[in-house]
């Protein structure tokens, strides 16, 4: 019994993973709402649960699937694209696919399915492309394995054990766009097996021997469009004339990939050219020429077909006895009548002269990625060399001067179009010369810091893009396409140099703004790139992008290019996204309120501090200041007068002719200190005031309705208010010459108004008899 519970426990754990396991793998598959559901690359060991009915693209390449069964894919009834390849599938069941009548898309490559079944394809009757590239089988099935797939248009069969085509491969296929066969070992080809098929406008095959290459050419030849031959040893290929009607023949392409060929086998070669159209188009990726050029086309008829090829593409050739070349001339017959010829990467430093003068009708000529030099450039451009050529291109060369190269071209007559980019030319010149018709010139790539004039005037395009360049002053009446871009330029071009200019891509400068006027100004201007560049996001430029709706016809690059460098704080947001503050936008006019609002401050401040005696409070803070700089007390030495007089001007009879003489004529005499006849010439008045009341025993107070008024006396009342009052002593003596309302008093003379209601004054009297004993109180107060 335990041991039954223990099986039980042990099965119910292991569905549980699996059952948590396939939730995990269904949840790593991600759908939009559009219906396509990616899950490549997820590790997935089988197809997820749980896909909803709407998915129509489904892509679970690159994972770890094993087997598809009836029952994982039996909801997906709209789904148009399965894409299963790079998986380790080896086993589909029968009716796996049963549900997929819309599919149009199928992908099985690169998987273990080592049999195929016709049933699984049965139901996709909607299906048009089909890839079953990469899979281990040997051959394709007993029976037909695409009757029924009536739709079909693109088909990818084959691996490296396919060993075999039948006449029932194909059978049911009527039409295809695109058949490519992997039959790299290819063992036995049944004939008319691709024949069955009525119309293949494109093929495709691997094949490594060409044992059977020309009885597939012949099987298809009626209805070939395009014959692209990979991975074949051409070096021991014969073809035998085949009797069929050369005038219903269409191809119009050769392509080979990575083939080996001799002199000899090129000879076969030529003798497709019969069954090509008359504009056939050769290219040649990554071959071997194991030759010398010891080529035998010189039979008038193989002349002729020879001069059907317009177009030769060689990319990546390879000749390992490229050096003992003996002659070309056996090449003059093919390429006499071709219109474009593209040699990429080919390690081509010369095209001898009489090479070059025999391409009579050659307009487009692509040199890229060689090793051609000026010197060299001097022996191809020869006089009556490619006398038709429109356009050159020379980029990614050796080439250092724009002097020379100008020079050497001007044999071509007929040049316009010019592409000397990803070259390292020294300092362009001040001048050059060019031929006569030059419409577009690429210089971009070429490390120049500035322009010259040596640049052709009659351009109508100028690529400088991917340079060290800051500005452009540049005179071209004529140009109407400016490429620009990724320099070093901080505000668009002068449209007065450019007045035909239609087209300018300034992206990727150092640009900050540009304005409605600088656009306005290029008047015949329709598009511009002016993306990636360090857009200062003032107020004005973001209101003219966002506001002006018809800039969105012009930049072609707006919004997702246009982003903000500064402020810091809007820096890497979109310039149609961004929004600044009122404070950031209106800043003049904030900077005009606030100084509107200083000035009625200060206004104000002005106006309150003439009220309330403003000016009078900061003046006698300033003597405050420099009084308290000094000693508290004077030393008893410098103690000079045994009183200072404070009094009003108007009140100087009574002081001078009174109390003058009662008290400097008394015996002994008492020494006065008065302002008019003892203050230093020359000395700053209140400091005269300060060191008076300093250098005095007393300081007597003649008050009065005049001395309230006066200017003066208020500092001395107030010096004797900072200096004496705050020693808490008796140095101050009022003398009340008149009676005076206290209301009178300014409230600023604070100290005083306290000090007369809380201490004794001497009060002048009116009656003479009453003097005497005012006179004696005054020295008995000076004195004390």
């Amino acid at each position: 019994m335990p041991r039954v519970l223990w099986t039980v426990w042990v099965l119910g754990a292991a569905i549980s993973l699996l059952e948590k396991g396939a939730l995990d793998q269904a949840s790593s598959v991600n759908c939009d709402s559009n219906g396509v559901c990616d899950g490549h690359s997820k590790s997935l060991n089988f197809i997820p649960s749980g896909l909803p009915a709407t998915v129509k693209s489904l892509d679970l390449s690159n994972n770890k699937i094993t087997y598809v069964s009836s029952s994982d894919l039996l909801g997906c009834v709209n789904l148009q694209a399965l894409r299963l390849g790079s998986n380790r599938i080896n086993a589909i069941q029968e009716d796996s696919f049963l549900s997929l009548g819309s599919l149009e898309h199928l992908d099985l490559s690169y998987n273990h399915l080592y049999n195929l079944s016709s049933s699984w394809f049965r139901p996709l009757s909607s299906l048009k492309f089909l890839n079953l590239l990469g899979n281990p089988y040997e051959t394709l099935g007993k029976t037909s394995l695409f009757s029924h797939l009536t739709n079909l248009r693109i088909l990818k069969v084959g691996n490296n054990y396919f060993t075999e085509i039948q006449e029932k491969d194909f059978a049911g296929l009527t039409f295809l766009q695109e058949l490519e066969i992997d039959a790299s070992n290819l063992q036995r080809y049944e004939p008319k097996s691709l024949k069955s098929i009525q119309n293949v406008s494109c093929l495709i095959l691997h094949i490594k021997q060409p044992v059977f290459l020309q009885k597939i050419f012949v099987d298809v030849l009626s209805s070939l469009e395009y014959l692209e031959l990979i991975d074949t040893h051409l070096n021991t290929f014969h073809f035998s004339e085949v009797s069929i009607n050369k005038t219903n023949t269409l191809i119009k392409k050769f392509t080979f990939r990575n083939v080996e060929i001799t002199d000899g086998g090129f000879n076969e070669l030529v003798k497709l050219l019969p069954y090509a159209s008359e504009a056939l188009d050769v290219e040649f990726e990554d071959c071997t020429l194991n030759g010398v050029g010891d080529f035998d086309i010189s039979v008038r008829d193989t002349i002729k077909d020879l001069r059907k090829v317009e177009t030769l593409i060689i990319r990546r050739l390879y000749i390992p006895h490229f050096y003992s070349f003996y002659d070309l001339s056996n090449l003059y017959s093919f390429i006499g009548n071709v219109k474009r010829i593209i040699i990429e990467s080919s390690k081509v430093f010369l095209v001898p002269c009489s090479l070059s003068q025999h391409l009579k009708s050659l307009e487009y000529l692509d040199l890229s990625d060689n090793l051609m030099f000026e010197n060299f450039l001097t022996n191809s451009a020869c006089e009556r060399a490619w006398p038709s050529l429109q356009t050159l291109i020379l980029k990614q060369n050796h080439l250092t001067s724009l002097e020379k190269i100008g020079e050497t071209l001007l044999t071509l007559k007929n040049l316009t179009n010019l592409d000397i980019s990803k070259n390292n030319f020294h300092p362009i010149p001040k001048t050059c010369q060019w031929p006569g018709k030059m419409k577009y010139l690429n210089l971009s790539n070429i490390r120049i810091h500035s322009l010259t004039r040596c640049i052709p005037q009659t351009l109508e395009f100028l690529d400088i893009s991917n340079n060290n360049l800051d500005s452009f002053s540049l005179i071209m009446p004529h140009l109407k396409e400016l490429n620009i871009s990724k320099n070093k330029l901080k505000t668009l071009p002068d449209a007065s140099f450019l007045p035909m200019l239609l087209v300018m891509r300034i992206s990727g400068n150092t640009i900050n703004t540009f304005s409605q006027e600088q656009l306005d100004s290029f008047k015949k201007l329709k598009t511009l790139e002016a993306g990636g560049n360090n857009f200062i996001c003032s107020c004005e430029f973001l209101r003219f992008m966002q506001e002006q709706q018809a800039l969105a016809q012009i930049l072609i690059d707006w919004p997702g290019n246009y982003l903000c460098d500064s402020p810091s704080h809007v820096r890497g947001h979109r310039v149609q996204d961004t929004h600044l503050s009122i404070s950031e936008c209106h800043r003049t006019a904030l900077v005009s309120a606030l100084c509107c609002a200083l000035f009625l401050f200060i206004l104000l401040t002005v106006v309150l501090c003439h009220h309330f005696h403003g000016l009078w409070y900061m003046k006698m803070m300033w003597a405050w200041l420099q009084a308290k700089r000094k000693p508290k007390k004077a030393p008893h030495r410098d103690i000079c007068y045994d009183a200072f007089v404070s009094y009003s001007e108007r009140d100087s009879h009574w002081v001078e002719n009174l109390m003058v003489q009662e008290l400097e004529h008394f015996d002994p005499p008492f020494k006065l200190c008065l302002h008019k006849r003892d203050f230093v010439p020359g000395k700053w008045i209140i400091d005269n005031i300060i060191d008076s009341i300093e250098k005095s025993h007393k300081t007597v107070f003649v008050l009065s309705e005049n001395f309230v008024k006066s200017e003066w006396c208020k500092y001395e009342l107030d010096f004797s208010h900072f200096r004496l009052f705050d020693e808490n002593n008796d140095a101050a003596i009022l003398i009340l010459l008149e009676p005076i309302e206290k209301k009178t008093i300014p409230q600023r003379f604070c100290k005083l108004r306290k000090m007369m209601n809380t201490k004794t004054y001497l009060e002048w009297p009116t009656d003479e008899a009453q003097q005497e004993g005012f006179w004696l109180n005054l020295r008995t107060a000076i004195k004390s």
